[in-house]
């Protein structure tokens, strides 16, 4: 992501850190318990949250799955200090973006983001990153809008004129080309809809063994 699309990003959420969770309260809800529960059974060893905003999906994993090492970035440090609020000491916090993550080759053993892949201006590289700091067999599971959605798309569209943060959301086949390019196996997304009117898409795969 170039330093000017970072700053665009940081901009935004500096401002809506303090008021993002009661603002967007039924999405992140939805939106985290959907990653949940397509979290491979066996996730509760070290798990990195790539964007992690306030921490909320953190914090759910940390409710839900006992034991393990939890660590979260983000390229806002206000939506950080939210979560460092929010989350046991002993999670591991770094403002970093996606494309540029501060650990060594094979530190997790699943690695996930959540409703951020849209801010990416280079999801390519971001992937290569997360394929990166996962072990041999390590899991990715990622969740986004979904261009297959009629309002997904629609709003996609207004928002790369009128939002210097926003990026693009990516379709169903889109994403899981993506995902087999940047060198992962097994890649698989599910469409769904989190309202009557809004769609998401939780792409799964994995590390190479």
């Amino acid at each position: 992501m170039a330093p000017d699309r970072h700053d665009a990003v940081a901009r935004e959420y500096r401002g809506l850190a303090a008021r993002y969770d009661r603002r967007w309260a039924a999405y992140v809800e939805a939106s985290v318990r959907e990653t949940l529960r397509r979290l491979p059974s066996g996730a509760a060893g070290r798990m990195l949250d790539v964007a992690c905003g306030t921490g909320t999906l953190l914090q759910a994993v940390i409710a839900a799955r006992a034991g393990g090492t939890r660590a979260g970035v983000d390229i806002s440090p206000e939506m950080l200090a939210v979560a460092r609020r929010r989350l046991p000491e002993g999670v591991a916090l770094a403002v970093a973006s996606a494309d540029a993550l501060p650990f060594a080759d094979g530190s997790f053993d699943t690695v996930v983001s959540t409703n951020a892949f849209h801010f990416f201006r280079a999801p390519e590289a971001a992937l290569g990153e997360m394929r990166r700091v996962l072990r041999p067999g390590g899991a990715l599971v990622v969740t986004d809008w979904c261009d297959d959605d009629l309002a997904c798309r629609v709003c996609d569209r207004l928002l790369r004129v009128s939002s210097a943060a926003h990026h693009r959301i990516y379709g169903s086949a889109e994403c899981r080309a993506m995902l087999e390019g940047a060198g992962f196996e097994a890649a698989a997304v599910e469409r769904y809809k989190i309202t009557w009117l809004w769609g998401l898409m939780t792409a799964t795969a994995r590390r190479p063994a």
